[in-house]
């Protein structure tokens, strides 16, 4: 019973895993309408090294060594700090929620490029059709949007998004694998705490309005997105290879985009659309087994 129910959890995981990450960018919009991007984002860590340290005083797993702490904040910064930042920055600028998503989408192409450098992991022809799949899908779903002014650094920050999980995501792989995830999370939430405090005192005016609204998108962030789909991708990231799970963020723009219509009344077009289909596609190609 044990085998089978690993088997599903594993089946169910990355759908799990594409759905709870979409809502971070529905999220981050509710907030963002009541505090300042690095603010809002340094309350969550300081929340979620609260949580954290509770589920590693009671489980009590094995701490990193020294140079494992260093490597765990090296992928906290890269995987929470500038990943987490960018896409909050890009949200504050006016970037919509379902567009927000689009060039961390990237990520699969720069990731299996660097993979298979990096990593030694082995790309198939198969898994570079799917990639080059899903790059058409995301240009034809950004086609039209603009790129200047405001724009333009919201998606620059996007852009340092994309560049930051996606570091972050092989990092994490190669040298934190070994590390307990529950005492791992923990050196790497309470280093992205000081890194956000320490941005906001630097560039905001930390101004935060603790309405409903805002306590709720931020108690859904920090519990089950900085724990919950964090975790899962930890666990993703073992037990796949690099390219793969990079593969399932081709989906989170198309989910984030629906729920964003649902939500906000944010519209596509049918160009943007048949971009959705041409990633899911890229999905399905990329984890393909040769």
């Amino acid at each position: 019973m044990s085998r089978d129910l690993e088997n599903l959890a594993a089946r169910a995981a990355p759908a799990i895993f594409v759905v709870l990450w979409s809502t971070g960018f529905i999220g981050t919009k509710y907030v963002i309408h009541n505090a300042d991007p690095l603010t809002y984002l340094a309350i969550r860590m300081v929340v979620v090294v609260g949580l954290m340290a509770v589920i590693v005083a009671i489980a009590r797993p094995a701490w990193p060594n020294r140079t494992e702490i260093g490597h765990s904040i090296v992928a906290g910064i890269l995987v929470h700090g500038f990943y987490l930042g960018g896409t909050a920055v890009a949200i504050s600028l006016s970037i919509p929620a379902g567009l927000s998503a689009l060039i961390p989408g990237l990520q699969p192409i720069l990731t299996s490029t660097i993979a298979n450098r990096w990593l030694g992991e082995r790309v198939t022809p198969l898994q570079w059709s799917g990639l080059l799949l899903g790059l058409a899908g995301v240009v034809l779903i950004l086609h039209d949007r603009p790129m200047s002014g405001q724009a333009g650094w919201g998606w620059f920050a996007s852009a340092v998004s994309l560049v930051s999980i996606t570091l972050g995501t092989l990092y994490q792989r190669r040298y934190c694998g070994r590390i307990d995830w529950r005492s791992g999370n923990l050196v790497q939430y309470a280093a992205v705490a000081v890194f956000f405090t320490a941005g906001a005192f630097m560039f905001e005016n930390r101004v935060v309005h603790w309405t409903a609204e805002f306590t709720l998108a931020l108690a859904w962030l920090a519990v089950v997105l900085s724990i919950g789909s964090i975790g899962l991708l930890y666990w993703l990231i073992r037990r796949s290879a690099a390219t793969s799970v990079a593969s399932l963020f081709y989906l989170v723009p198309a989910v984030t985009a629906i729920m964003a219509y649902v939500l906000f009344d944010e519209r596509l077009d049918i160009i943007a659309i048949v971009g959705m289909v041409a990633c899911a596609a890229a999905v399905f190609l990329v984890n393909r087994r040769a």
